[in-house]
């Protein structure tokens, strides 16, 4: 089972691609001398097309209202306790300016499916985030729209689309959605943003609620065949005010595997350390760093709302000040050989 499992991994390396079943067996053979088998040839395929580079990207969570009522999300529409905010345009561009001067040539706006969001505001947004930082790149992680409206987005000049699928599976799909929520849906949003242009990440998350090895097995193949230029995973963490409250969390370990397994597949791919992933573990981010991963996410959203944005509970970094945390994940990305950078931070064409 050892032996076969290394194989497995010699076999992505090789094909970019393996059948659902190998996929099964891959992640059923997890084990620790496994898993940094995997670690140490994701290292070296992240170093051969990024070298020891980290590019970081600033977080702006620009509203945490939404129409949708996810199981598994401390914002989800029916949480009353949930005490919601919305940011102004000039919130979202005073952040931007205090992250530029900081060194972050990426910025992120991502929210609930904020009804207030429409495509005219986010496209007015961009359009001036773009004219004051034309270096930068804006990267949207704002929901599901129509294609039409994901166009008018690339056309204001966003560069980026981050949507996750949740699972590739079907069935789990339903068993973490509400039934107004389409599986059809978010594969339909993802195959446009694709078509129209974007950068585009999908994603999961790791241990959430109902997986098996078999529904992680269709995530993986399903990122083998859509090849996104972003795969954002993290461990599954529970909220106290969600019908999932009581159930058990995902690993940093099975996460770790995992982004190596993804950095295999697809060498070129930017692949972040989460939160989540530092939240399970005080030593999360450098875990996912030497798993394979190449970008960080620290926040740029104003300190008086970040404990508002809680998708899960016990959310690290939600009390600091925004050069603060760039400093710490200076230092500690050098205390284990990287090097922060300031960079937009490019997927790298093959």
């Amino acid at each position: 089972m050892y032996s076969d499992t290394l194989n497995l991994l010699d076999k992505i390396e090789s094909s970019r691609s393996l059948s659902l079943e190998e996929y099964k067996e891959l992640i059923e053979g997890y084990s620790a001398h496994v898993a940094e088998y995997a670690a140490e040839k994701a290292r070296r395929i992240r170093n051969k097309v990024y070298g020891n580079k980290v590019f970081i990207r600033g977080l702006i969570e620009i509203s945490n209202i939404c129409r949708n009522d996810c199981l598994y999300c401390g914002i989800r529409r029916s949480n009353a306790n949930c005490d919601r905010y919305r940011l102004t345009k000039q919130q979202i561009i005073d952040c931007c300016r205090e992250g530029y001067s900081l060194g972050f040539r990426t910025f992120v706006l991502q929210g609930g499916e904020d009804p207030c969001f429409s495509v005219k505001t986010v496209c007015e947004i961009v359009k001036e985030i773009k004219t004051l930082f034309p270096d930068c790149a804006v990267t949207l992680s704002l929901g599901e729209y129509s294609k039409e409206d994901y166009s008018a987005m690339y056309d204001a000049g966003a560069d980026r689309y981050l949507l996750r699928h949740e699972t590739a599976d079907k069935d789990h799909y339903g068993k973490l959605h509400p039934e107004k929520m389409s599986f059809e849906n978010r594969m339909r949003c993802l195959y446009d943003l694709k078509d129209i242009g974007f950068q585009t990440g999908c994603g999961f998350m790791v241990g959430s609620p109902y997986q098996t090895s078999q529904t992680l097995a269709k995530d993986l193949k399903f990122i083998e065949t859509f090849a996104p230029e972003m795969c954002g995973i993290g461990p599954f963490i529970s909220h106290k005010d969600t019908p999932f409250h009581d159930k058990q969390s995902g690993t940093a370990e099975m996460t770790c595997y995992l982004l190596s397994i993804i950095r295999i597949m697809h060498p070129n791919i930017l692949l972040p350390s989460t939160t989540a992933l530092g939240t399970v573990d005080p030593l999360g981010r450098e875990l996912g760093i030497k798993a394979g991963a190449n970008v960080l996410m620290p926040n740029l959203s104003p300190g008086n709302v970040r404990k508002k944005y809680m998708l899960y509970d016990n959310k690290i970094c939600t009390g600091d000040e925004s050069a603060q945390c760039r400093k710490c994940l200076d230092a500690r990305m050098k205390s284990i050989g990287y090097e922060v950078v300031v960079d937009r931070g490019d997927f790298k064409k093959q």
